[in-house]
């Protein structure tokens, strides 16, 4: 059976939203969990499909608390759902992300949030090397129709020791390297939402196995691992 995400949600934020504190949230409560058990079953759905066509050994839903401590908004609660799928280290890298929320605000993610600093300058040294490979996935236009153009934080120039008129510096450029999608609260509603973000996962795979072999391998293709 196919899980749909309940049409409740988006009208349970929408509200939080307007009553952002713990006396509310306590109070509806009851309301929240029985919502966030049925998301839950959405979420554990897309891990068994993508299970079927890569290798995933995580999938993590997120708390509805915020954590305050180092942030200037003091909203107690997160007005969205959001999970995470990983894929099995060391040989493979990437993960997915599903972001549920109101308003028209869903998207889906996929990528490298936050490389640590050696897979930052491996991916690089590669793109300083060779771009070919990065832009022949990315520019494919069955591709590009579902994800568009990479995004993600970037330093304004140059990284050190990289030089700044350097054909590929978009690309070197980058701390992170990021595909998203949006989605509609109808779209979010429908029957084949979870069939079709796994389709769109799909289309990824290219991407997560070039980087995967590059942050695996060394400059020169002899492996790591």
């Amino acid at each position: 059976m196919t899980e749909t995400i309940p049409r409740e949600t988006f009208d349970f934020f929408n509200r939080l939203e307007k009553n952002n504190n713990r006396d509310w949230f306590n109070d509806n409560k009851k309301e929240f969990k029985e919502i966030e058990k049925e998301v839950k079953q959405v979420y554990n759905q897309l891990f068994e499909l993508l299970k079927i066509h890569d290798d995933v050994d995580k999938m993590k839903m997120f708390r509805i608390y915020r954590d305050v401590r180092f942030s200037k908004n003091k909203l107690p609660y997160k007005t969205h759902f959001g999970g995470s799928f990983a894929r099995t280290k060391p040989h493979l890298r990437g993960g997915y992300y599903l972001h549920i929320a109101p308003n028209n605000e869903s998207f889906i993610a996929t990528g490298f949030w936050g490389p640590n600093k050696e897979d930052l300058l491996r991916m690089r040294k590669e793109f300083e090397l060779d771009d070919e490979e990065m832009r022949t996935i990315i520019n494919n236009k069955k591709f590009k129709s579902v994800w568009g153009d990479i995004v993600g934080d970037e330093v304004k120039s140059a990284p050190r020791n990289f030089d700044k008129n350097h054909p590929a510096i978009d690309l070197i450029k980058k701390k992170q390297f990021i595909f998203t999608k949006k989605y509609t609260d109808k779209e979010v509603l429908a029957p084949t939402f979870i069939k079709e973000l796994n389709e769109a996962f799909k289309v990824i795979r290219p991407y997560f196995n070039y980087v995967s072999n590059v942050l695996t391998t060394d400059l020169n293709g002899v492996s790591l691992i």
